[in-house]
């Protein structure tokens, strides 16, 4: 559904002026020294190694306790890590597969949750467990269209506009949710040795950013509540559709601002990205030999139905943006399982069934959304049934 906006909204790019708004980006040259001001290791950019998040990291074994990650027989500590994909609406599918694993009884506590665009906007309720799956639930069966945006004036979005939709109703509905106790429970969680990590990108550097959520919310910054806030907003802002997030950063000690937008742009799940080494939990900090189970909700499908493609301008459009989409997933989910096997981690993915009819009457419909969350919910409690090899690989 978000794929087929965004293909609509791309064409009518091509007709828009060259109307700008005013801001104040970070040089290119400072872009790499750029800072949160007064919570500088909050973030990283993926694809290299952080020594802030690698120390946090290293923390985090100091902080867990035996209950959370207890040793097995042979020696080993398992340490299960959600990955939660993005996928709009299809979200809830994710949050009705999350409610059904924790019927099971099998739902573990999580060490690591990361989540981008939908799957950001899930994951703190997800880190924070089954206490919150009432909350995944109301949001991903009743949210209506209305509740995220607010339609503007397309022609003048077009002329000089960011976007064509305002995301105020999705940034209240953030701060209904997330408060100043929600946030203490993050920080709370954080503290046991737990670890939170969202992904949204950087317009201006056209990288992938790694957020360190629960250092955020335990940083006793009086900014760190709107950050928090700020950065789910981000992860989830589809761009041109929704408005960029601007984040005030510091850089040669002056004041400069970043546009962030849907962290799908950069990737549409992710695990380390880059930040920190899995050796780390291989070598549990030198206390032992530690493993990941890598758990990945895929909020969406990996096959499509097959359908005749319109011969028209926006059809095509469609079918091209949905065909690099998941083309995109697949080498997300091949990286992952790739750095599993190196690390010695297991690898399970599940995805919505390509028999599935995922259009709804518009983009968020809870009538549609329920049906999904149903769908996730029953998946889960009958297995849950994962998926265990490469994506395109006949399972063993």
């Amino acid at each position: 559904m978000t794929i087929r906006v965004l293909a609509l909204l791309a064409l009518g790019v091509s007709l828009a002026g060259c109307g700008t708004l005013t801001r104040n980006p970070v040089p290119p040259e400072l872009t790499a020294d750029a800072s949160v001001p007064g919570m500088p290791d909050v973030r990283a950019w993926a694809g290299r190694a952080s020594p802030a998040m690698e120390r946090d990291l290293a923390q985090s074994f100091e902080q867990d306790s035996t209950g959370d990650f207890p040793r097995g027989a042979d020696g080993v500590v398992r340490y299960p890590h959600l990955a939660l994909s993005g996928g709009g609406a299809n979200g809830a599918f994710g949050a009705g597969f999350l409610n059904g694993w924790t019927e099971t009884g099998r739902r573990p506590v999580f060490k690591m949750v990361t989540g981008v665009s939908t799957g950001a906007l899930m994951a703190p309720f997800a880190f924070l467990g089954p206490s919150h799956d009432g909350a995944l639930r109301e949001f991903y069966t009743t949210t209506a269209s209305s509740d995220v945006f607010r339609l503007g004036s397309i022609l003048g979005a077009l002329l000089g506009g960011e976007a064509l939709a305002d995301t105020g109703p999705l940034a209240a509905l953030i701060a209904r949710h997330v408060d100043g106790a929600f946030l203490r429970d993050i920080a709370g969680a954080h503290g046991r040795g737990r670890r939170l990590y969202i992904g949204t990108v950087d317009l201006d550097s056209q990288q992938f950013v790694v957020w360190n959520m629960g250092l955020i919310a335990s940083s006793g910054h009086p900014q760190a509540l709107d950050l928090f806030r700020k950065v789910m907003l981000a992860s989830a802002s589809i761009p041109i559709a929704f408005p960029p997030v601007f984040f005030e950063v510091e850089a040669g000690g002056r004041r400069y601002d970043e546009m962030h937008v849907d962290g799908g742009v950069g990737a549409r799940v992710f695990v380390h990205a880059g930040v920190f080494r899995p050796s780390l939990i291989l070598e549990r900090a030198g206390r032992g030999a530690g493993r990941e189970d890598i758990f990945v909700i895929h909020n969406g499908q990996f096959r499509a139905p097959p359908s005749p493609t319109p011969r028209s301008l926006r059809g095509i459009a469609v079918r091209v943006i949905e065909a690099s989409g998941r083309a995109g997933l697949v080498g997300d989910l091949h990286r992952i399982h790739a750095s599993a096997e190196r690390w010695q981690a297991r690898f399970h993915w599940v995805t919505i069934s390509e028999s599935v009819e995922l259009t709804g009457s518009e983009v968020f419909d809870p009538v549609k959304m329920a049906e999904l969350y149903e769908i996730g919910h029953q998946a889960a409690r009958a297995g849950p049934v994962w998926s265990i090899a490469s994506p395109g690989f006949q399972e063993p």
